[in-house]
C-alpha cells in the first residue's frame, strides 16, 4: 500500500501522520467527555494536552533514536525524519507522565484524576496509530501458516501490528467499563492500562521482528515487565493505604 496519501501544495501526507493524529484527536475527543462527566476543568485539560501531546511525539522519538543509535549516528538528518514512521510508545508515555507530574503540581490538581481521564483516550489512540505500521509495512512479525498472515516482501509474517491494534482495543472497552463500575481509587485505571498494555505488549513483542534491542534483550519486553511489576506495587499500596484510612 502506498504510504502516501495525497499531495497538498506539493508536501506528501503520510498515511502514517493521519492515523497518529487520528488517534490523538479521537481519544482528546474522549478526555473532554470523560472530563465534562465528572467536572474536572475542561480549559485545564486542554492546557495539559498542548503541552503533553507535542512533547510525547518528541519523547516517542528521542526513546526511538537513542535504542537505533548505531544507524542515526551515521545518519544524523534522518533523526528529524519521522513521517515515515520510527516512534516509540513506551518514549511518549514516558515523556507525557513527566508533564504531567510537573503539570499537576504546577496548576495544584490531582495527578491521579487527571490519567486516568486520559488512559483510555492514550491506548484507543494506540490502537488506531498501530494501523500505520500496516500501511508502512513495518512492526510486523516473522514467517507464518496462519490464514490471517499478511504478505510483506514476498513473505507470509505475523501482523503483529493487528494483534497489539486488537488488544488495544480490547483494553480501551475494559478500562471505559472498569472506570465506570469497579474503581475505588483514583489512579487504578491508569494503573489498569499500564499493566494490561504491558501484558500484551511482552507477548507480541517477541513475534517482532524488528524489536529495540539492548543486546540480547528486546527493550519493550523489559519496559514491559518493569511497568507491570511498578504498576502492581503501586495499585495494592494505594488500595490498601486507602482502605486503612
Amino acid at each position: 500500500m502506498d504510504p502516501v496519501a495525497f499531495e497538498l501544495f506539493g508536501i506528501e501526507v503520510m498515511w502514517y501522520g493521519i492515523l497518529i493524529s487520528s488517534g490523538i484527536i479521537i481519544g482528546a475527543i474522549l478526555a473532554f467527555r470523560e472530563a465534562r462527566r465528572i467536572n474536572f476543568d475542561e480549559e485545564t485539560l486542554i492546557d495539559l494536552l498542548l503541552y503533553a501531546i507535542p512533547l510525547s511525539i518528541v519523547g516517542a522519538r528521542i526513546y526511538y533514536v537513542a535504542f537505533s543509535w548505531d544507524y542515526y549516528s551515521e545518519n544524523l538528518k534522518e533523526i528529524f525524519h519521522i513521517r515515515g514512521g520510527g516512534l516509540a510508545i513506551h518514549g511518549a508515555i514516558a515523556a507525557a507522565v513527566i508533564v504531567a507530574v510537573i503539570f499537576c503540581k504546577r496548576r495544584k490538581v490531582n495527578f491521579w484524576k487527571v490519567v486516568d481521564i486520559c488512559a483510555p483516550s492514550i491506548i484507543l489512540g494506540q490502537a488506531i496509530g498501530r494501523w500505520g505500521n500496516y500501511i508502512n509495512q513495518e512492526a510486523h512479525g516473522g514467517p507464518t501458516d496462519l490464514p490471517w498472515g499478511i504478505i510483506v516482501d514476498g513473505v507470509k509474517v505475523h501482523p503483529t501490528f493487528l494483534y497489539e491494534s486488537l488488544w488495544n482495543f480490547a483494553v480501551f472497552f475494559y478500562l471505559i467499563w472498569y472506570r465506570k463500575n469497579k474503581q475505588k481509587v483514583t489512579g487504578e485505571t491508569f494503573l489498569l492500562y499500564l499493566i494490561l498494555y504491558s501484558v500484551g505488549r511482552f507477548f507480541i513483542e517477541g513475534l517482532r521482528t524488528d524489536s529495540l534491542m539492548l543486546g540480547p534483550i528486546r527493550v519493550a519486553q523489559l519496559v514491559s515487565m518493569a511497568l507491570i511489576g511498578i504498576s502492581i506495587v503501586i495499585f495494592s499500596y494505594r488500595r490498601k493505604k486507602i482502605n486503612r484510612i
